[in-house]
């Protein structure tokens, strides 16, 4: 089915369930907010990619106001709630500043994933490597998710991961992507420990020749 929904697009994915704190300070924007506050309904912010609007992004809810400042500008905490297929677009909506569209929701189902496993011991090794702490909840659905802007994804993948219907299709997605990064984080880290040998002295076997 579809809806209507105010567009905010932005060069940024965000997925479903995720927490985004953005700053209004564009006047059309600012209506577009202050309407979701006073009515309680949602905006969409479609991926804006390359100069292009591909086609999908996430429908949102205003959280909280943080802060409103006297020249109108906003602090506003947002969560994602599905993703969503722009069947049309209107820039700008009728009689409104901002753009809108009429939207297909894509529902994501609550799926543990068959793949979540082997992620999981991937996403261990690179944040070992990287020295990064970081707290991978394993029996919460939709992982891919919910670590997908920590594994070093460039925008466009993250929209390729957007797109895919099923947590399956997501994790696999992502362990190839591990699979591609985790032998060049290895070698830089090895890389950084020659380096700060440099000039320590060294306990040299002696060659034989």
């Amino acid at each position: 089915m579809e809806i209507y929904l105010p567009l905010f697009p932005l060069n940024l994915v965000v997925y479903p369930h995720e927490e985004l704190n953005l700053h209004i300070f564009e006047e059309r924007y600012r209506q577009l907010i202050g309407e979701c506050l006073e009515t309680g309904n949602t905006f969409g912010i479609p991926a804006f990619i390359n100069n292009e609007l591909p086609g999908f992004g996430t429908e949102m809810r205003v959280v909280a106001l943080h802060k409103r400042y006297d020249d109108g500008r906003m602090d506003i905490k947002t969560e994602g709630t599905r993703i969503f297929r722009i069947a049309s677009f209107d820039n700008p909506s009728p009689g409104k500043l901002y753009a809108g569209g009429r939207v297909e929701a894509v529902e994501s189902e609550p799926e543990l994933g068959d793949h979540r496993d082997e992620l999981v011991v991937k996403l261990t090794q690179l944040y070992q490597l990287l020295q990064v702490k970081s707290e991978i909840d394993e029996e919460t659905p939709l992982l891919s998710f919910r670590v997908a802007h920590k594994i070093g994804l460039s925008v466009e993948d993250e929209y390729k991961l957007l797109t895919l219907e099923h947590e399956n299709e997501r994790q696999q997605f992502l362990i190839r992507h591990l699979d591609r990064v985790l032998p060049v984080v290895s070698e830089m880290e090895r890389t950084k420990d020659r380096i700060k040998m440099n000039g320590h002295f060294k306990n040299l076997d002696p060659l034989k020749f």
